[in-house]
C-alpha cells in the first residue's frame, strides 16, 4: 500500500513566533494539544506527548527552524507502524496559516481506526490551538464539566481508619453546595470509585472520566460511603469561568484583595483561641488547627514555585500527587510555634505572591494560554481555602 498524506490547516491569529513556540516547548505543548509533554527542538532532540485517556506518542524532531516551522516523527500508541508530522508556518493577515501534514499513513486496513483518531486529534487540537493562542482559554478545560467537590488525601492507611475496603479513589473533602455532587447527597468522606464505567483510582483519571461530558450530562457515579458502596445519578455542572484581568497590575490587585479577605476571616475564627485549642487533634490522623494552617503556608509556597515554573516555561512532570508530609507540617510548627506566628508567616508568603504578580513581565503576559491559567487558578473561587477555614473551625470546636 502506498503512503498517503493527512493535511490540515488552521489560521491563528497570533504571531509565527508564538505558534512555533506551541510546537517545540512542553508547557506549551500541555496547554493546547496533550496533558503530559517533554519537547527539546533539536535535530534528533526528544518529544514525548501523553494524553490522560491513555494515548501516547514519542519521536524525535527532525528539524525546528523559527519562526518557519518544524518536522517530527510520531509513533502513537497502537498505530501500525512510525510516521512523520510536519509543520509550516506562514505569515498571513497578520496572524498565522499553519499547515500540517501527517505523513507515511497508508490505506491498508490496520490504518483505518487509526486514521480517523489521527484527523479527529488534530483537528480538535488545532482549533484549541486557536483558541490559546488568541484568547488563553485552552477548551478541553472551559469545556469541561465539574462535580463540585473538594479533593482530600486517600491512601490504605486512611482506608483503613475509616473502615473502607478499597484503597484507591476519590475522596471528597467537601462537595460545594449549589454543585452536582451536594445535589445528588453525595458528603465529606465520601470516595467515588466510578464514573460513566470508568474506573476512578486518581485525579488523572477523574477527568478522562470527564473528558467527553459537558455541563447538563447525567452520568452514574460509585462511591464508598465507609464500607457500604452506593450508585448515584447525577447531574455534571457548568465551570464558572471568571472575568480574566488584562494587565499584571489588575490580577494583583484581585488576589491582593482575594488574599486580604482570607487573612481577615482566620483571623476571626482564631479570636480567643489558646495555643492548646489550636493543638488539639479532633481524632487520630486528623489535623489540628495549627497543622492546617501549616498547610496553608506550603500551598501558598507551593504556588509561588508553580508561578516561577509556569513563567520559566519549565513545568515539571509528576508521576502523582504526594500528599501532605507530616514530617513538613512538623517543621513548619516547630518553626511557627504559636498560632500567631502561622498567620503572619502566611500572610507574607501572600504578600510575596502578589508581589510575583506585580513584577511579571510583558513577555510572560504575551503567552496567553500560560497567563490565562495563572490568572485563573489564583482568581477562581477558592474552594481549597474555604474548605480548610471550615476544618480549622472543627479541630478548634473539638477541643472542650
Amino acid at each position: 500500500m502506498s503512503a498517503q498524506a493527512l493535511s490540515f490547516t488552521q489560521k491563528v491569529n497570533a504571531p509565527p513566533e508564538q505558534v512555533y513556540r506551541a510546537f517545540t516547548n512542553g508547557t506549551s505543548l500541555r496547554e493546547w494539544l496533550c496533558d503530559i509533554a517533554s519537547a527539546v527542538p533539536n535535530p534528533g532532540g526528544r518529544l514525548y506527548l501523553w494524553w490522560n485517556n491513555g494515548y501516547y506518542s514519542s519521536g524525535e524532531y527532525l528539524s525546528a527552524e523559527s519562526p518557519k516551522g518544524v518536522s517530527f516523527t510520531w509513533h502513537g500508541r497502537g498505530e501500525p507502524a512510525g510516521t512523520r508530522v510536519r509543520v509550516t508556518l506562514a505569515p498571513q493577515d497578520g496572524g498565522t496559516l499553519v499547515t500540517l501534514e501527517h505523513l507515511g499513513v497508508t490505506s491498508a486496513p490496520q490504518w483505518v481506526g487509526a486514521i480517523e483518531e489521527i484527523k479527529k486529534g488534530w483537528k480538535n487540537g488545532l482549533e484549541n490551538l486557536a483558541s490559546v493562542l488568541e484568547t488563553g482559554e485552552d477548551l478541553r478545560f472551559t469545556r469541561r464539566p465539574m462535580l463540585g467537590i473538594g479533593i482530600a488525601d486517600f491512601d490504605e492507611k486512611i482506608a483503613q481508619n475509616m473502615g473502607i475496603p478499597i484503597s484507591k479513589g476519590i475522596r471528597i473533602d467537601n462537595p460545594i453546595e449549589g454543585m452536582g455532587a451536594a445535589a445528588a447527597g453525595l458528603k465529606s468522606n465520601d470516595v467515588i470509585v466510578k464514573m460513566g464505567g470508568h474506573e476512578v483510582t486518581d485525579w488523572t483519571s477523574l477527568t478522562n472520566a470527564l473528558a467527553a461530558r459537558r455541563a447538563g450530562d447525567e452520568i452514574e457515579l460509585v462511591f464508598y460511603r465507609g464500607a457500604q458502596q452506593q450508585t448515584v445519578n447525577m447531574k455534571l455542572s457548568g465551570r464558572p469561568i471568571p472575568e480574566i484581568p488584562q494587565t499584571a497590575a489588575d490580577l494583583a490587585d484581585k488576589v491582593r484583595v482575594k488574599y486580604a479577605g482570607q487573612q481577615g476571616r482566620l483571623a476571626k475564627v482564631f479570636e480567643g483561641v489558646s495555643e492548646t485549642q489550636a493543638a488539639h487533634k479532633p481524632a487520630p490522623g486528623e489535623w489540628s488547627a495549627k497543622e492546617v494552617m501549616a498547610h496553608l503556608i506550603h500551598s501558598e509556597r507551593g504556588t509561588r514555585q508553580w508561578i516561577s515554573d509556569l513563567v520559566s516555561c519549565q513545568e515539571p512532570i509528576y508521576d502523582d500527587f504526594g500528599g501532605n508530609l507530616e514530617t513538613f507540617t512538623s517543621a513548619t510548627i516547630a518553626t511557627y510555634p504559636r498560632v500567631a506566628d502561622l498567620l503572619a508567616e502566611y500572610q507574607r508568603n501572600c504578600t510575596e505572591n502578589v508581589a510575583v504578580l506585580d513584577n511579571l513581565q510583558q513577555d510572560f503576559l504575551a503567552n496567553k494560554g500560560s497567563y490565562w491559567r495563572l490568572a485563573y487558578q489564583l482568581i477562581e473561587e477558592d474552594f481549597h481555602f474555604d474548605s480548610h477555614l471550615e476544618q480549622i473551625k472543627s479541630a478548634i470546636a473539638s477541643e472542650s
